[in-house]
């Protein structure tokens, strides 16, 4: 089997350092209300040029990460509050680090409210080939290695995505869609986290029962197992 080798990608240094201090920010190392080294001070600590970091702090500001107070320096911004619509899709690509605990706990608290959802209109209106697609899931988890955590969370997206298709609500569908990036970086480390434990048999036996209520169309069933899931898998990522 061909390992997965990621692509090399060398940012340019503005990319390089907006990255580096989002990491810093939304991983809740640099805390809301600090006030960043001068960007004299800030430039020689990353290596880069005055210049290049001044750029990269616009565009810091532009999403509501920091603000710049002339005169007075550069500060840590609540981005919960002051984010805006181009943070979103900076946090929804955030893959290293620690979430923040707050955007942590909002992610699992919106996806009980909206995947919970998607479960129950899947089984109201998923047709055949849905079925057909979720089986073929369950196949592929049970003889994918416990030790690949890379292939199990990219499965386990492929199974909530494809129970969003089948709720046949394209909202829902596109929303996670746009959470990929987020969703597979939590899901690898918690297979990687429970490597050989029971809890990942656990995962895919929730994954089971609600293919089987799908295919019941028990709607009401199929709604609790959804719940049930999120919630073991939230409570072993504490």
């Amino acid at each position: 089997m061909t390992p997965h080798i990621d692509p090399i990608n060398v940012p340019s240094l503005k990319a390089a350092c907006v990255h580096k201090l989002e990491g810093l920010i939304l991983s809740g190392e640099l805390k809301s209300g600090t006030r960043l080294p001068s960007e004299r001070n800030l430039a020689a600590m990353l290596n880069v040029s005055r210049p290049v970091l001044h750029q990269a702090l616009v565009d810091l500001d532009a999403k509501g990460l920091v603000e710049i107070v002339p005169r007075k320096g550069v500060f840590v911004n609540d981005f919960l509050t002051t984010g805006s619509c181009a943070l979103l899709t900076t946090i929804l690509s955030y893959q290293e680090g620690e979430l923040d605990p707050a955007f942590f706990h909002g992610l699992i608290d919106m996806r009980l409210l909206m995947e919970v959802e998607t479960a129950r209109l899947a089984a109201i209106h998923h047709t055949a080939a849905h079925a057909g697609q979720l089986r073929e899931i369950l196949a592929q988890e049970a003889a994918t290695g416990r030790q690949d955590a890379r292939a199990l969370a990219e499965l386990d997206f492929a199974f909530h995505q494809t129970v969003a298709l089948a709720s046949d609500n394209l909202m829902y569908l596109l929303i996670i869609n746009s959470f990929k990036s987020i969703y597979t970086n939590i899901t690898r480390k918690f297979f990687t986290q429970h490597n050989g434990d029971s809890v990942v048999e656990e995962t895919f036996t929730f994954h089971r029962r609600l293919v089987d209520a799908l295919e019941a169309r028990d709607s009401a069933a199929a709604a609790q197992i959804m719940a049930e899931m999120l919630r073991h898998g939230a409570e072993n990522l504490e």
